[in-house]
């Protein structure tokens, strides 16, 4: 149903309270590394009755179409907003993915994904960098220093190994058995 049902008083109305909470979305994005502006995009489109055209975006939002393809860009790789296909319609189509479940679970899956793989990388290679100093077993403080860095960078590949972990528990579904969607 489409707000040209209603009388104007009563779209005045629920366009109030869209804003609010398009607005509380906007300023809530940077979570996500979103910039304000692309967060009311996406708060525009969460509203939105039907897919909608980058043109269509660039008017409701009084943006050009360049900011409006950046913003729609940002948020097709983060898998907030989907292209969507309609018969007879030559330009492309979004709109939001609902689920905030999978959002989050896809957001976060790939950011952290991203840091646990590149830091893991990391401190091993530093680790056995850290082993084969030891193994010409160097004297004094020297020796302490490395014996207690390692210990440190083994504690934090545990850490980014348990992180690995949650990332495919949230990927699979595991993490809705523990922490129900409800």
């Amino acid at each position: 149903m489409g707000l040209d049902q209603l009388t104007p008083e009563q779209q005045a109305d629920i366009m109030k309270v869209r804003k609010r909470v398009i607005e509380a979305i906007g300023r809530n994005m940077d979570l996500y590394g979103i910039s304000l502006s692309t967060g009311h995009l996406y708060g525009l489109l969460f509203f939105a009755d039907k897919p909608m055209t980058l043109d269509e975006m660039g008017l409701e939002m009084k943006m050009s179409k360049t900011s409006m393809s950046t913003g729609v860009r940002t948020l097709l790789d983060l898998k907030m907003v989907n292209k969507v296909w309609e018969k007879g319609s030559r330009k492309d189509l979004y709109e939001v993915e609902y689920d905030w479940h999978q959002t989050f679970t896809d957001y976060f899956a790939i950011k952290w994904r991203k840091a646990v793989e590149s830091n893991i990388l990391i401190l091993r290679r530093s680790i056995e960098e850290i082993n084969k100093w030891l193994a010409s077993e160097p004297e004094g403080a020297i020796a302490a220093i490395l014996e207690e860095d390692r210990k440190k960078m083994i504690d934090a590949v545990k850490y980014y190994e348990w992180l690995d972990r949650l990332i495919d528990a949230m990927e699979s579904g595991e993490i809705y058995q523990l922490v129900p969607k409800e």
